[in-house]
């Protein structure tokens, strides 16, 4: 069973830090994400990278002491580049499925991924998927959401309509060509976040987290980073970005803020059982 939420550490247990940041300090990680999954990671006017996943990553390097290196890059060469040994770890959101963790090693998760239905302002309010039949539901082609959406097009008996990107499936949904947007639930949030004319509607939860990757093998820096996520949950970090770049409060007992036993997803292949005790001192 996952431990419960734990409240922000004390500034006794902050001074574990010290011991952590030695352990690794001098070390260097060369990581990468899709720069353009916003609110995740997303171009600046000044030509940098900004969003929940940059702010996380340099969080766990400023824990470690390390130099985080950063590389964006069009997702579907991620894994192959962590792979091929071009990057040490992928910062990017990574949903973790059974298939993928045959192949790679993941942390626990840190974020749910739910999907979740964007509509405009004072639209009907939607309470379950029936509720939806007969209205058309803008999707990001190509996305997992749009896959989803046509999957289910039938049961539900909803149409489906695919935008090049998932703001302008926002937008079809402010200018009446849509009833409803789909997206991931972080993603939904931050479009009404930007966008007062839109409001959140219906989650749909999946059961599934977000986590960071790791090659086989690369079981001790899989353990060392997640040590450092574990922290991160423990003493309010996660929960602080999750309303900076989402405008929302992680629930209690959510992956944002309950750390897991052992190292990895449990439930899923690449997870090991062990004890260690929950601390932002990584030797512990």
């Amino acid at each position: 069973m996952p431990k419960p939420y734990l409240a922000p550490l004390s500034c006794a247990a902050l001074l574990c830090l010290a011991s952590l940041t030695a352990h690794a300090a001098g070390e260097r990680y060369h990581v990468a994400l899709d720069g353009t999954f916003a609110p995740h990671a997303m171009p600046t006017m000044s030509g940098g990278i900004e969003g929940f996943n940059v702010d996380l990553i340099n969080a766990i390097g400023e824990r470690l002491g390390a130099e985080i290196d950063i590389t964006a890059a069009q997702f579907s060469g991620l894994i192959p580049g962590l792979q091929a040994g071009t990057y040490d770890f992928l910062a990017a959101p990574t949903t973790i499925t059974p298939e993928l963790s045959e192949n790679l090693l993941f942390t626990e998760g840190y974020l749910d991924t739910d999907y979740q239905f964007v509509v405009k302002k004072g639209a009907a309010a939607i309470t379950r998927l029936e509720d939806l039949e007969g209205r058309t539901i803008a999707v990001n082609k190509g996305s997992s959401y749009d896959a989803w959406a046509r999957e289910h097009a039938g049961e539900y008996g909803w149409r489906v309509e695919s935008y090049g990107s998932n703001s302008d499936a926002v937008q079809a949904v402010t200018s009446n060509r849509a009833f409803a947007n789909l997206a991931g639930n972080t993603v939904a949030a931050y479009a009404v976040k930007r966008n007062p004319m839109v409001e959140l509607s219906l989650l749909v939860p999946t059961g599934r987290v977000w986590a960071f990757p790791f090659r086989k093998g690369d079981e001790e820096l899989r353990a060392r980073i997640e040590r450092v996520v574990e922290c991160l949950k423990i003493d309010g970090t996660i929960a602080e970005l999750a309303q900076k770049w989402f405008d929302a409060e992680p629930e209690p007992g959510s992956a944002a803020v309950t750390a897991q036993p052992g190292y990895g997803q449990p439930g899923y292949a690449g997870f090991v059982e062990d004890d260690h005790p929950f601390s932002c001192d990584v030797q512990a």
